[in-house]
């Protein structure tokens, strides 16, 4: 919901970037890599309730994130880099939830259990939108040029950085976030699925 006015302002600035670091050599699947790698590592300091190190590590990982589109865009965007793209975003967003269960299990087990489910229903919508939209030609540049057909929601990418970042800044509120943003994303996944109900409406065939 927030991606719009948010990128609006950032874009200019990592599209710089972004074009620096493909002069330089960098390639973006190896940002897209190494943040998946930072992302993992915030994940185990989770774990280990180094919290500062955890969100220094988070925010790296969103830096690249937004870096490895931009270095695509200077040079050669491809398929496979899109693909790992949003595999990897997909693997931090278990990572996270996950982290937190195992650094406490009998109090953060059940609320990340329940964030990881509205995260697994919202990633099926996203996604099987996508597949259907580009089946039946659909494109859009609503979040900037992507990979695949995409669609907007109450829960994108500044969200998930605000309300994971919270849980690490305040672990010990994680099971109201959890549940809070869990509630929001389900709400996300309503909503494209009503929009799936009216866009991939197929005509009735019309008889002789």
């Amino acid at each position: 919901m927030l991606d719009g006015w948010v990128r609006r302002r950032i874009d200019p600035l990592l599209e710089r970037l972004g074009q620096g670091l493909a002069r330089a050599g960098i390639s973006a699947d190896a940002a897209t890599f190494a943040g998946l790698g930072l992302g993992l590592a915030a994940a185990l300091m989770i774990v280990l309730q180094r919290d500062g190190a955890a969100l220094v590590l988070f925010g790296l990982n969103r830096l690249l994130d937004g870096l490895d589109g931009a270095i695509a865009r200077a040079g050669r965007s491809t398929d496979r880099g899109g693909f790992f793209d949003i595999v990897c975003d997909f693997a931090l967003y278990g990572a996270v939830p996950l982290a937190f269960a195992l650094r406490e299990p009998q109090a953060f087990a059940l609320p990340a259990a329940v964030l990881l489910f509205s995260f697994y229903v919202n990633g099926a919508g996203f996604l099987a939108f996508a597949a259907v939209g580009a089946k039946r030609g659909m494109t859009t540049t609503v979040r900037g040029v992507k990979s695949i057909s995409f669609t907007a929601g109450f829960m994108e990418g500044t969200e998930t950085i605000l309300f994971f970042a919270a849980m690490i800044l305040f672990p010990r509120s994680f099971p109201i976030l959890a549940y809070a943003f869990a509630g929001l994303t389900v709400m996300s996944a309503l909503a494209r699925a009503t929009l799936a109900w009216h866009v991939f409406r197929d005509e009735p065939e019309e008889s002789d």
